[in-house]
């Protein structure tokens, strides 16, 4: 029995999650399976109420605000849930998302596990360990060309962002690429402050 299922895609930036969401979805609506399609609207990347991958495919969503919101939405006859972008959601999506497989439906998501900082990112952790099945994609990265990269590098003006700076930043002029462990960089300005004011007390033998 399909239901009563949780299927988490995950990975870094361009490793393909979504175009491996919407390939699933569209196996599913071959199948003639009833498909609600949610998307969180902090996304911005796409403009309209639809979910898209880097190679130009996509799929009508609704866009929610709240992960609670998607309990209302999800109809009886709604046999498959997908959820694109979880990372995005708070805390109770890892509630909504038992919740719907307890009620019978198969849910299929997406979702970076860490953030730019290479910290477990938002309910990822919980949502993982929850999941039937969980799909670690890898990416090429974008400074050496391994095919491991497993990390989101944030560039600002080009150079990698600094630690402290916000996890979300809304409009800002930042770009993001994907990058192995040996590639990945996170400067930390403020650590290198607080070192160059460090005060050497002078030593001497009694």
């Amino acid at each position: 029995m399909e239901g009563y299922s949780f299927e988490l895609i995950t990975g870094p930036m361009s490793c393909g999650k979504t175009e491996e969401l919407l390939r699933r979805i569209r196996r599913c609506i071959i199948a003639k399976k009833k498909v609600k399609v949610i998307s969180p609207d902090v996304d911005t990347r796409s403009k309209g109420d639809y979910i898209e991958s880097r190679n130009g495919l996509w799929l009508d969503a609704i866009k929610v605000k709240h992960s609670m919101q998607i309990l209302s939405l999800v109809k009886p006859e709604d046999e498959v849930v997908a959820i694109d972008e979880l990372q995005f959601f708070d805390s109770n999506i890892t509630k909504v998302i038992s919740k719907l497989m307890d009620s019978g439906k198969k849910v299929i998501g997406t979702g970076l596990e860490l953030d730019f900082k290479a910290e477990p990112f938002g309910a990822m952790p919980e949502l993982m360990c929850i999941a039937t099945k969980v799909d670690k994609l890898h990416a090429v990265c974008m400074k050496c060309g391994c095919e491991h990269a497993t990390r989101t590098q944030r560039l600002i003006d080009g150079k990698p962002a600094d630690k402290n700076s916000p996890l979300i930043m809304i409009g800002g002029d930042e770009t993001y690429e994907a990058r192995c462990i040996k590639c990945y960089e996170l400067p930390d300005a403020e650590h290198e402050k607080q070192k160059k004011n460090l005060k050497i007390l002078p030593f001497s033998f009694r």
